[in-house]
């Protein structure tokens, strides 16, 4: 394992300081959602001197955030009142929000956005007997095009596009299901082109054009083929609990590379206030590289990490945790 060192951090202030959810790296720097309810921008270069922008959003609970268009450091957030707000953080003040969406009163859990096709993809939590998609075109005023109330049967908890197909939705929920959609397809009975019933579903995505990834509740991780019609979507590889193949305590996320360039696993254990970065990689079958992996020693302590990011460039790791820090880690 090779050890990075804290180099810099930012604290929420307070002696109970806001969690920071969600950190997500756009043209602008580093933006950032915390559960005060705040969207923020950081200078990743200086994280110490505090936010470039703070902007308090009007979701009530923020859940979720997402970059709409990194290059223009466009941000999209969404909460437990149902709406969804696009952000343009190179604007200041009130200037910033230049969309407002709704699709109903239930709280939503997660967002997907392709820039490409103008698409924000909702999903919600399971309320009045229904979970729901919506899809809205960013440019077409707050009503959204498409709603699909029958895909999941609970919590949606995870949304993503696909690389390179932008009708192409996964999304994954407590129902146990990651379902690969054409939103294409008006009818909703015909919607779902793949299933694969793999837990209660904490995380999924895309590694790339063919290939799923999907960690449950329990940490129980899998990969899935959606070109292969495996006998009932079966696992292509099924790894079980994480936990005991990696030796961590949990998984934060997973973060594909670009191309085939394999995933990095962001995987922590409080009892040794570390966490590491470890790469997933196929040649020819897929598995963890241990010996390559990223150390970070003390961590944010005994708290979870929430959300990391790489800059490669700069190489620096960045993470956000609750205990209301984002801190740079460099060689």
């Amino acid at each position: 394992m090779y050890n990075l060192t804290k180099a810099d951090s930012f604290s929420n202030p307070g002696s109970d300081p806001a969690y920071v959810l969600e950190i997500i790296p756009v043209a602008g720097g580093l933006a950032a959602i915390s559960s005060d309810q705040k969207l923020t921008l950081f200078n990743p270069s200086r994280l110490s001197q505090g936010p470039l922008k703070t902007i308090r959003t009007s979701h009530e609970n923020i859940k979720c955030a997402r970059a709409f268009d990194a290059s223009n450091s466009i941000i999209c957030t969404a909460g437990t009142n149902g709406t969804v707000a696009l952000w343009d953080l190179r604007l200041d003040g009130s200037k910033a929000q230049v969309a407002a969406l709704a699709g109903g009163d239930s709280p939503i859990l997660s967002i997907a956005c392709n820039s490409s096709s103008n698409a924000i993809a909702s999903g919600t939590e399971y309320a009045n007997h229904q979970a729901s998609i919506l899809i809205w075109d960013a440019r077409s005023g707050s009503a959204p095009q498409i709603r699909y109330n029958e895909v999941h049967s609970d919590d949606v908890t995870e949304l993503n596009y696909h690389p390179n197909t932008p009708q192409v939705l996964l999304s994954g929920s407590t129902d146990g299901l990651v379902n690969v959609c054409d939103t294409s397809i008006t009818d909703e009975d015909e919607v779902v082109v793949q299933a694969f019933n793999h837990g209660s579903v904490h995380h999924a995505g895309f590694l790339n054009a063919t290939e799923v990834y999907a960690v449950s509740h329990d940490e129980k991780f899998a990969l899935y083929d959606v070109a292969e019609a495996r006998e009932g979507g079966d696992a292509t590889w099924a790894v079980g609990d994480i936990r005991a193949a990696l030796g961590c305590q949990y998984v934060a996320n997973v973060a594909p590379k670009l191309g085939d360039m394999g995933a990095v696993i962001g995987a922590g254990t409080q009892d040794q206030q570390l966490f590491q970065l470890i790469h997933m990689a196929k040649s020819p079958a897929w598995g963890f590289s241990a010996e390559t992996s990223v150390g970070l020693p003390g961590a944010h302590g005994s708290e979870l990490v929430r959300s990391f990011c790489v800059f490669d460039q700069e190489q620096t790791v960045f993470t956000a945790g609750e205990d209301g820090q984002i801190i740079a880690w460099r060689p």
